[in-house]
């Protein structure tokens, strides 16, 4: 006869194992010899054994006891299911850590593959990071706002990239997040804005109609917030006739000269 500590070390588990196992029903209770201590016989240690051998081979205890009361066929199925659901566990636990190792590179953080494909192409252009990180928080918003639509979105902005103008917009908005408000250069930027929704209206093509206005005074106030001479140029394009910087809109017709 055994006592539970004999018994732990046959099985190769902690005498803590085999009183929870007790608790939960696994393992029954033994006798008590006449000074009140559990003494256990070998049938406890062959199925102390076999439940240590299905605990470690990943069955859950909730189902070690089905198993252990199985008959041959029944014991098969059993094991084949659990398998499979080890194998489900397993194939998101290696997603959650291919998800990890691309969040470590920065902008995978809640921001799909074609919008990251996109930040990669403005750093390629030479766009200054601290404005690339600027869209990228943008684009995080729009990505959470449209999730159907984003790839759509970055298709349309990767061809809006082929334009010099546009390629030059970013030159210069990469470096006036610290322009004072009366650079002259914030005349350049807003040339090329009106420049370019000119040729969009010809067109025909929308101005981000997908956002509601709520959303679009939200990203507007990211960019106000940014750079000191961003109101100053909201102030400029206001005098020439448009509002806003995410949907730059008419305020009055064109002038007979554009």
């Amino acid at each position: 006869m055994l006592t539970i500590g004999r018994l732990a070390a046959h099985a190769g588990v902690t005498v803590r194992a085999v009183r929870h196992y007790h608790r939960i029903g696994l393992l029954p209770e033994p006798r008590r010899d006449e000074s009140g201590y559990r003494v256990y016989d070998a049938a406890a240690v062959v199925r102390l054994i076999r439940i240590r051998t299905l605990a470690d081979a990943g069955v859950p205890l909730a189902r070690v006891q089905e198993l252990l009361d199985a008959g041959p066929e029944e014991f098969a199925r059993g094991v084949a299911e659990i398998d499979r659901g080890l194998r489900t566990e397993a194939r998101r636990i290696q997603d959650a850590r291919r998800r990890l190792a691309r969040l470590a590179a920065g902008d995978h953080l809640a921001l799909p593959d074609s919008v990251v494909g996109y930040l990669d192409r403005l750093r390629g252009l030479g766009v200054e990071e601290r404005y690339v990180e600027l869209e990228r928080d943008a684009w995080i918003m729009v990505a959470a706002e449209v999730p159907d639509l984003i790839d759509v979105v970055i298709a349309k902005k990767h061809e809006q990239l082929d334009d010099p103008d546009m390629r030059k917009l970013y030159s210069l908005c990469g470096g006036a997040l610290d322009w004072p408000p009366d650079d002259p250069r914030l005349y350049e930027i807003a040339d090329l804005l009106e420049r370019m929704r000119l040729r969009a209206e010809a067109a025909g093509e929308l101005a981000l109609d997908a956002f509601d206005d709520g959303f679009v005074a939200l990203l507007d106030s990211a960019m106000l917030e940014s750079a000191p001479g961003a109101h100053r140029l909201l102030e400029i394009l206001e005098s020439r006739g448009w509002h806003g910087w995410t949907r730059l809109e008419r305020t009055r017709p064109p002038t007979p000269n554009g």
